[in-house]
């Protein structure tokens, strides 16, 4: 047998290629995520960084596993909880907009300033409508027919490791501008435009509502 047929069950070559790709090109692309983790690099350093970086491919994992064990059913019983969720989407990215924005520089920020932990940005995932996407799109459209249980950790489990280190890829583009941004005024400007496009991200989900 196969080794992948024991690690993953009912996935082929195909499907687990087209998987890694969708996962790849998801995961890398700008998105509430990755514009966080580019601030935080840029204002805390790798290091500091990197609980944050295990909390959102982790966290997201979990994410994809619930989803492909069901979750979806709960949106098409109570479809007011997904128009829910996505308005307390928007008004946590625009707090963390607004704390991203106003975010000192290292030398005069406040001495409980810190970057997202594991949880934090863990619990993060599920009011982060890209994530949403990513996971729904992901179990639906590359879960293995039969599989159910099994097929949705799978798909959750090659997601995880793709995710980290794409995410890792925008955590160190921010360490690499660190002294760029020695200048107060250009630290204040990058953290003002990552907040901007973190409301930008809004966008999609917002159309989303609409429709």
């Amino acid at each position: 047998m196969r080794p992948w047929r024991v690690i993953l069950p009912g996935m082929t070559p195909d499907l687990i290629l087209a998987l890694v790709l969708f996962a790849f090109a998801s995961s890398i692309t700008p998105g509430p995520n990755n514009i966080m983790l580019l601030a935080s690099g840029a204002n805390f350093g790798l290091r500091r960084t990197v609980p944050h970086m295990l909390g959102i491919a982790l966290g997201h994992a979990v994410m994809v596993s619930l989803v492909g064990l069901g979750l979806m059913g709960l949106f098409e019983a109570l479809p007011w909880l997904r128009a829910a969720l996505m308005i307390a989407c928007a008004a946590y990215l625009l707090f963390l907009a607004w704390k991203i924005a106003n975010a000192a520089p290292p030398a005069d920020a406040p001495s409980d300033a810190r970057p997202f932990s594991f949880l934090q940005a863990a619990a993060f995932q599920w009011v982060n409508p890209k994530a949403w996407y990513m996971a729904i799109y992901a179990q639906t459209n590359f879960a293995p027919e039969g599989g159910h249980w099994a097929g949705a950790l799978a798909v959750a489990a090659i997601f995880a490791m793709v995710n980290l280190p794409s995410v890792t890829v925008w955590a160190a583009a921010g360490t690499q501008l660190r002294r760029w941004l020695d200048a107060p005024g250009r630290l204040r400007a990058f953290n003002v435009t990552m907040a901007l496009l973190l409301v930008a991200s809004l966008w999609p989900m917002l159309e989303g509502l609409r429709g």
